[in-house]
């Protein structure tokens, strides 16, 4: 996720560092080459663009921006709810290390650490890391290669072991429940972020709009390189700028636990949660917050 303050007039104009410049960059020197050479033709064939009206492309280009626009709110709520799940993870985890103050020690490290684990796994999983090595710091987990999801498997380690100290008498049916609550909080978050990491935005939705984007701008200097000559440049990098940025945006908050500059800093998120618990077991040796590199953080 990139972190800056608010932009001031230097950042507007010159800051590349955060912005989605560098990712369209190549479409919008191959649209100036269109452009120049659109102009070289105007120029040397006077009149030969002259049918060629530039309202139609008024018409599609407010048509274009609605429909951007439409995807690009689905992209972002589709971060947005990522980013709220991961609030909800936090707070359960929260609330199962209060609810688990009045146990005893190595009941409270199983448990505690499991979570550590288990926000660990799910992160990894989501990123198509590695949950294994993510989990083991955590927990002494031995599973198979094969076990299709490790990370559900330390939630149910960590819901048979609040079934086994109830059974052994040492939690109550009632505080039970409310920690089977919180375990059953976390596989929701667990599924609710599996649902937007697995179900993409349809193909056909995002190819339909970049095939328009690029037709658009390819074909708009030919509307105006005849009465705007070299000043077609202006207009026309300024509409692609605008319309491959938004789709190079949206792509990217499509998958909002992605490792692209915008995606949910996942790793910043799960070492605040791992300080948090280790510091309520006590811990004094917790490991360090992660900073943004280059105003990005991961």
């Amino acid at each position: 996720m990139i972190l800056r303050s608010k932009p001031n007039f230097k950042d507007i104009m010159f800051a590349i560092n955060g912005s989605i410049l560098p990712r369209i960059g190549p479409q919008l020197i191959a649209i100036a080459l269109i452009c120049v050479v659109a102009i070289f033709a105007a120029q040397e064939h006077p009149g030969i663009f002259a049918r060629i009206s530039a309202i139609p492309f008024t018409l599609i280009g407010i048509a274009l921006s609605v429909f951007m626009s439409f995807r690009n709110n689905a992209c972002y709520a589709r971060w947005w709810e990522g980013r709220q799940l991961w609030g909800e993870l936090t707070i359960a985890c929260r609330s199962i290390a209060r609810q688990t103050s009045t146990l005893e020690e190595h009941d409270r490290y199983f448990l505690l650490y499991g979570l550590c684990g288990f926000a660990a796994g799910l992160a990894a999983r989501l990123r198509g890391q590695d949950e294994l090595v993510a989990i083991k710091p955590w927990l002494d987990f031995n599973e198979s290669p094969k076990n299709p999801n490790p990370t559900n498997e330390v939630l149910d380690r960590i819901g048979r072991y609040c079934l086994t100290l109830m059974h052994q008498d040492r939690i109550g049916p009632i505080h039970y429940s409310v920690l089977e609550r919180e375990v059953t909080a976390l596989s929701d978050v667990q599924g609710g972020c599996e649902r937007i990491a697995h179900t993409p935005v349809p193909f056909s939705y995002s190819l339909l709009l970049h095939r328009t984007a690029l037709v658009f701008c390819v074909t708009l200097p030919f509307a105006l390189a005849g009465s705007l000559g070299w000043w077609t440049l202006l207009p026309v990098l300024l509409v692609a700028y605008t319309f491959f940025g938004l789709d190079a945006l949206g792509h990217q908050l499509e998958d909002p636990f992605g490792l692209e500059p915008n995606a949910l800093p996942l790793d910043a998120l799960r070492r605040n949660l791992e300080r948090e618990l280790l510091a309520l077991l006590g811990e004094e040796d917790l490991p360090a917050p992660i900073e943004p590199k280059d105003n990005i953080l991961s």
